[in-house]
């Protein structure tokens, strides 16, 4: 009897110990922050949530590393490699790692991801939209990069994937490389969120480190097209809340248009889209602006629009 009992008490320790092992890193390597204050982000992005802040300089274990957005510190160059800490969870970026190398020398690759969401195909958006996808091919060619920008964004979900491609399918038809039509101002509609004005060319550009300025016409070619859309769905405007509240009003007004007609048309859109992807249309949907929010956005901040929408008659 006792021989059975000390002989489970050390499989149980044995088991034990093996979790605290499993938990550690098989690759682990100690770095030093230099930030005071160092946001771990979700993914290797700027638009990923912070999920935690961490108060330093101190060190840290870092398993991998990934690319992701470019990030430049005083004094160092930029660097578009993250740190993944997984005692904190998420991501840091590189720049902030004490090392004179823009990428961690020693450290792999992070592992892609083994269960990715699902990318949407070109049967899907034309289940979802009928004859609005007009170009088939070219809608077929942008696909891998619309996927990736929505990967890098977190439209993961049936409610972010319906309210990003209905809004898409409205300003481009899913065409990456679309020009407005009649448009001839140099900073006019382009790509797939028909980006418009120099407030909002000059912006992305320096996010990208680009010239869009300079050279507009990059705004519609199948290199930046998907990323840009990416950058002001997350980084110019914040949209992802608002799909996840099935509020496609707010979606609406944070794309930069007055209220009107075309409101409803995308809300259908929207509805189309969630149908197919979920096989049922939720209840709930608010497809009509709050009151602060009816006029054209198009030129506000990130922080302009953030603080209508706090007014009185707004939503969130």
């Amino acid at each position: 009897m006792i021989k059975r009992v000390l002989s489970s008490v050390l499989a149980l320790a044995v088991v034990a110990a093996g979790s605290v092992l499993g938990t550690t890193p098989a690759h682990a390597a100690t770095f030093r922050t230099t930030a005071t204050n160092l946001n771990i982000r979700s993914d290797a992005y700027l638009s990923a949530s912070v999920i935690k802040v961490l108060p330093g300089p101190t060190s840290v274990e870092i398993d991998c590393q990934r690319s992701g957005d470019s990030v430049t510190v005083p004094g160092r160059a930029a660097t578009t490699w993250w740190a993944h800490l997984p005692a904190h969870g998420g991501y840091a970026t590189v720049g902030y790692i004490e090392t004179t190398a823009t990428k961690l020398p020693g450290v792999p690759d992070c592992p892609p991801n083994p269960n990715p969401p699902a990318d949407i195909t070109l049967a899907d958006v034309q289940a979802m939209f009928g004859s609005r996808i007009a170009n088939p091919s070219l809608v077929q060619t942008g696909l891998p990069s619309l996927n990736q920008a929505m990967r890098d964004a977190n439209i993961n979900t049936a409610y972010r994937k319906a309210a990003f491609l209905a809004t898409l399918v409205h300003e481009s038809r899913l065409e990456y490389n679309i020009r407005e039509i009649g448009d001839t101002r140099l900073y006019g509609g382009r790509g797939y969120i028909q980006l418009t004005g120099d407030f909002n060319y000059g912006p992305a550009g320096r996010y990208f480190g680009i010239d869009l300025l300079g050279n507009p016409e990059l705004a519609r070619s199948l290199q930046w097209s998907a990323p840009i859309a990416r950058w002001y769905w997350t980084v110019a405007r914040n949209i992802n809340p608002y799909a996840d509240a099935l509020n496609m009003g707010k979606v609406n007004a944070a794309i930069g248009y007055p209220a009107g007609t075309e409101d409803q048309r995308r809300c259908d859109s929207f509805k189309n889209a969630i149908r197919y992807l979920t096989g049922s249309v939720p209840s709930g949907i608010i497809c009509t602006r709050p009151t602060a929010l009816r006029g054209d956005t198009s030129k506000l901040t990130k922080q302009q629009f953030e603080a209508l929408d706090r007014m009185p008659g707004g939503v969130g």
